[in-house]
Order: structure tokens, then sequence, then C-alpha cells
């Protein structure tokens, strides 16, 4: 591969990756509403993407697996928490129905990350504020920046070359880097103290499974991108597994472990 061809779409990522950024920051300095509502679209157009992948046995059966999952995030942020488990599961009952028996059992998986993903996303902001979104944000971000440039430049051994053939090591070991100094910089501006460093590592490696586990669901079903909407970057579950895989983690460590204190 040419040096040039190895960052043919790095301008088409960076323009996307700003118009994102933009959007993600204007929802995050309004809060409420506005967040509610982009988390909502977000989890609906993935939930869309998703099933359009597995194959689903009614051809309206993304749209309204996709528009059901927005609905319920919405519900769930208006709602008591009693209510929230038996309502995000809902989607994933009607979505097995829906599809071809070999791919109920992926949905549930994977649909379930993506819904209690955007769930977390939630839980976060509402009871731990932006500080420790931004925190997760960024370690995700940092991991993908620096096992990108990592990877082009270094190259080397493949990560786990049979589901994502474009992974290195060497892109793996800068992403937890990348992950441990975003660690370094938050554990000195709050009181989660050196762990928070290790646990930055391991939301980071949470967030490369998620892209592993959307790599294998692609390649199992022949699908290279999980649609177009997004120049650069494919579809919103193509830029956002990641993130679903380290906001699932970071809401069961906040579970357990009582991890994530409450920033005023």
């Amino acid at each position: 591969m040419s040096i040039a061809s190895k960052w043919t779409d790095l301008g088409p990522r960076v323009l996307s990756a700003l118009v994102m950024v933009a959007v993600g920051a204007a929802a995050l300095w309004q809060g409420g509403v506005a967040f509610v509502l982009l988390v909502a679209a977000l989890a609906g157009l993935m939930i869309w993407e998703l099933v359009r992948i597995l194959g689903p046995k009614q051809p309206g059966a993304p749209v309204q697996l996709g528009l059901l999952s927005a609905a319920v995030i919405v519900a769930v942020a208006h709602v008591p928490g009693v209510a929230h488990l038996p309502m995000l599961v809902a989607p994933l009952l009607m979505g097995a129905s829906l599809l071809a028996a070999g791919s109920a059992g992926i949905w549930m998986a994977y649909g379930a990350v993506v819904l209690f993903g955007s769930y977390s996303a939630l839980v976060i902001m509402g009871g731990h504020g932006t500080f420790w979104l931004g925190w997760l944000v960024s370690v995700v971000v940092m991991s993908d920046i620096a096992g990108y440039f990592a990877g082009r430049t270094l190259g080397g051994p493949k990560f786990w070359p049979k589901i994502s053939p474009k992974k290195t090591w060497s892109g793996t070991i800068a992403g937890w880097v990348g992950a441990a100094l975003v660690g370094v910089v938050f554990a000195m501006t709050s009181a989660a103290g050196a762990e928070l460093i290790v646990i930055s590592v391991i939301t980071a490696f949470a967030a490369q499974m998620g892209d592993i586990g959307e790599s294998a669901i692609k390649r199992r079903f022949g699908v290279k991108d999980s649609s177009n909407l997004i120049p650069g970057h494919g579809g919103f579950l193509d830029r956002f597994d990641g993130m679903l895989g380290a906001l699932v983690v970071v809401l069961i460590a906040s579970r357990i472990i009582g991890f994530l204190p409450t920033i005023s």
C-alpha cells in the first residue's frame, strides 16, 4: 500500500468528525431534552442499520424497530427506574420475532449493546454530569485516534485478522496508551485517583471490543459498512460501535463498584 493510499479517507473522516463533534457538543451544552433526543436519534439509527444487516423477515422491520428503540430511549428518561429494564428489553423481544432464526441471537446480543449503551449515556449525563461523560468520550476518541495513526504509520502484526483485518497490535496498544494519558489528565482534576488510569485503559479495551463485535457481524453477513450515512465513516454503527462498548462497561462498573462519583 502506498503512503498516499493509506490516508485517502482521512479528509472525509476529519470533516465528518468535526460535524459530529459540533452537534454532540451543542447537545451536551444544552443538556436536558436536547441531549436525550440526540441519544434517542442515534439509537434509532443504529438499530435501523443493525436490523438491515441481519436481514429482517419484513421490509419494514428496520424502520419499525428503529423508531421503537428511539421512543424507548426518550421514555426511559421520563419514567421511574423500575420500568427501565423491561422497556429496554421490549425492542429486543420484538426484534427477535422479526428476524430469521440464525440472526435472532446476534440481534439479542448486539441490539442489547446498542440499547443499553444508549441508556448508559443518559445515566452518566443525568446522574454524574458532563465531566464523566466527557471523560468517557475522551477515552474512546483518543484511543481511536491514537490507534488509527499508529496502525497506519507503524503497521505490524494484525490484532484479529479473521474479523478485523485492518486492526494491528501497534494500533491497539497505542489506543491503550492514549486512553491512559486521558486517565492521567482526568485523575488530576477529580477525586477518582490513580485507579482512573487503569479504568481508562479497560474502557478503551471495551471500546475496541465493541468495534470488533460489529466488524464480526458485518463480516458474517458480507457487509462493508453499516450504511453510507456518514462520509468517511460508513454508518452510525460504524462510528459509535466503540463508544457503545465503552458505555456498557462503564454502566456495569458504576452499578457494581460504584464508580463515577457525582461532580458538582
